[in-house]
């Protein structure tokens, strides 16, 4: 993947950290006010919520529908194209809930052997 390959920068938006957790929130045919798919992903701010949601409405993953009614009502869905990467996402997410166990054996082992003896590991 060359630097200027638009896929690199699709990856990153669907692979990001609060990218990934929306996604796989509305994968399941969530329709969801901005307040509740907040509280849904948990730990994350209002700006980086809505830069998340504008870039992947902005990739054609996310459906953004605002109901003319006072006060306004703003929905988030995913569309086909979203669903199809929320499914990729979900599956990478399982794997990796299921290779914790692996990776923090691999990390112990690491620090042990990297470590000067008596030096605490962080």
């Amino acid at each position: 993947m060359d630097v200027s390959c638009p896929e690199r920068l699709i990856l990153e938006h669907v692979t990001s950290r609060w990218g990934v957790l929306v996604l796989c929130e509305l994968l399941d045919g969530a329709v969801l006010r901005f307040s509740e798919l907040r509280r849904a992903v948990g730990g994350v701010s209002e700006k980086m919520l809505t830069q998340t949601l504008r870039t992947l409405e902005r990739d054609g993953f996310v459906l953004r529908r605002a109901l003319p009614v006072i006060p306004p009502h703003v929905t988030y869905s995913l569309t086909p194209l979203g669903r199809e990467a929320a499914g990729q996402v979900r599956a990478l997410s399982v794997w990796t809930a299921a290779a914790v166990p692996a990776v923090l054996s691999a990390r112990a082992a690491y620090d042990a052997a990297h470590s000067p003896v008596g030096s605490p590991t962080l």
